[in-house]
């Protein structure tokens, strides 16, 4: 078995078991939990590495062949998708050493984020639909607890209303691998491409294939399934709240584009056009709840909303393209919507509130966070020469192609709303004379005393300089984006590098 495929879960599974031997050590759980996330972006990075040069990656648990054991598969969507986990969880962990609070590293704020990842990455690598399931829920139950740690009123309310939904969403999942194993009588994803494309009851596979939809479609905040998502993600403490805004719903969107590219491809004319009403729906709701909040972390809650439609956008128009498209504005949103949310820390932390009318000023003392809210604001936007930037063109580009001109231009006119709402953060926040600070304030002179301003910033700067690097050097990422979507859409590879030792 290739060891790369097991240290993506096996890495955060042990970080996650040192935290809890190291229970009554803050400090050495802080250690662990940079330490574990480091080794788990280099492991990704090589594994990225190794699927681009040998091939997908496929491995059967125990020996069993498939389709009846345990398959792990990678290939470049998934290893893409395990750089991105990586990236973030280092980024969130570093961050994480300053603003987290005593209490919640106390009572296991770092195992969980270790098993939030675990799920993450177990999710990437699933080669059937019953343990994409089970990591699911390995990551759903890390995030409920990460919601509601530390019991603020607040965050109980987002929490019950975000386990509630998400519980209906695991519900229908279960309920849709039930029925797709009681019509193909088989879960492993390769196998089931195979027997698919010979199915009798196409009628019966789109009534599945709709349950799908709705599952995943919840999960990744998919219009009309994601009022849940405002409500919640501005609760927990920031660090929580990136890390949920950059990983959590690109799980939900991950699924989708797994399923409707190697399953769910036998009735295109009726799916893929419902996810393209589904996308518009979605950019247009989203940017709209933008626009309409004044509190920082739920105008950027909205905005992965928004988002969501742009990467499900590519997935509808099922072309090289648009799935190239679709990969592309995925890993430029997970960089720039992280480090939207680290920002907006910074600014809690220097001004103690998060509503944009109690604050302002910010540019005047602290100039450097003005720049570091800029770059992913307007890559968010989509301006040039940012990664958000070719982000769009590639989705823009992809729908001219295939013909939906109504689509590419609700596209067009969402990514003014995003420039305008990112323009009014920018003049409450930063550029208006300043307010009166609140007494929960710290400030950066605070923050200089305990050494901490560069663990604050080294995560943002990082993030910030990603997002410049793709936007100049757009052309590898997008080759790369491209050849995972000819791998999407052929899935010839895939099937054969799972099935080959199967009888």
């Amino acid at each position: 078995m290739n060891v790369l495929l097991i240290l993506p879960m096996l890495i955060p599974l042990s970080a996650a078991t040192l935290s809890l031997f190291a229970w009554r050590s803050r400090r050495t759980q802080r250690v662990l939990g940079v330490l574990g996330t480091a080794l788990l972006l280099l492991s990704v990075l090589r594994l990225l590495q190794s699927v681009s040069n040998d091939g997908i990656q496929a491995a059967q648990v125990g020996a069993w062949p498939a389709p009846f054991g345990i398959t792990i598969v990678a290939d470049l969507f998934s290893a893409i998708m395990l750089v991105l986990a990586g990236l973030t969880g280092l980024s969130v962990a570093v961050y994480s050493t300053v603003t987290m609070d005593r209490a919640r590293e106390r009572f296991g704020y770092y195992p969980l984020l270790h098993a939030l990842l675990m799920g993450v990455c177990g999710a990437f690598l699933a080669g059937d639909l019953f343990n994409l399931y089970v990591w699911f829920e390995v990551m759903l139950m890390a995030s409920f607890v990460l919601m509601a740690l530390g019991g603020e009123r607040a965050q109980l309310e987002g929490a019950i209303k975000y386990v509630t939904i998400n519980l209906i969403a695991s519900a229908l999942f279960l309920a849709a691998v039930g029925m797709l194993y009681g019509v193909m009588g088989t879960l492993n994803m390769a196998d089931l491409a195979q027997k698919l494309r010979d199915a009798p009851r196409i009628d019966l596979l789109t009534a599945i294939a709709m349950l799908f939809l709705v599952a995943f479609g919840i999960k990744a905040a998919v219009f009309p399934f994601f009022f849940w998502l405002p409500a919640s993600y501005h609760t927990p403490p920031v660090a929580v709240s990136a890390i949920f805004a950059g990983l959590l719903t690109k799980v939900g969107v991950y699924a989708l584009m797994r399923v409707f590219t190697l399953l769910f491809v036998q009735d295109l004319g009726y799916t893929h056009t419902i996810i393209l009403v589904l996308s518009g729906l979605t950019m247009v709701t989203g940017v709209l709840g933008a626009v309409a909040q004044n509190e920082f972390r739920r105008v950027l809650s909205f905005h992965i909303i928004s988002q969501i439609g742009y990467m499900t956008l590519g997935l509808g128009l099922f072309t090289v393209a648009g799935i190239a498209g679709s990969i592309f504005y995925i890993v430029h949103h997970i960089i720039v919507k992280t480090n939207l949310f680290l920002v907006s820390g910074i600014v809690y932390l220097l001004r103690g509130t998060y509503e944009l009318k109690n604050l302002g000023g910010l540019y005047g003392s602290n100039p450097g966070l003005g720049v570091l809210f800029l770059i992913p604001a307007l890559s968010l936007a989509g301006l040039p020469p940012l990664s958000g930037f070719f982000a769009k063109l590639t989705i823009v580009q992809a729908g001219l192609q295939s013909e939906q001109y109504a689509l590419v231009a609700t596209a067009l006119a969402v990514g003014l709303l995003t420039l305008f709402s990112m323009t009014k953060i920018w003049a409450e926040v930063f550029w208006k004379e300043a307010a009166a600070p609140s007494g929960a304030a710290e400030t950066g002179g605070a923050l200089a005393k305990r050494g901490a301003v560069w663990l604050l910033l080294a995560p943002i700067i990082s993030l910030a300089m990603i997002t410049i690097t793709i936007g100049v050097a757009v052309e590898p990422v997008y080759r790369l984006a491209t050849r995972a979507a000819e791998q999407l859409i052929n899935p010839t590879e895939y099937i054969e590098r799972v099935m080959e030792r199967g009888f």
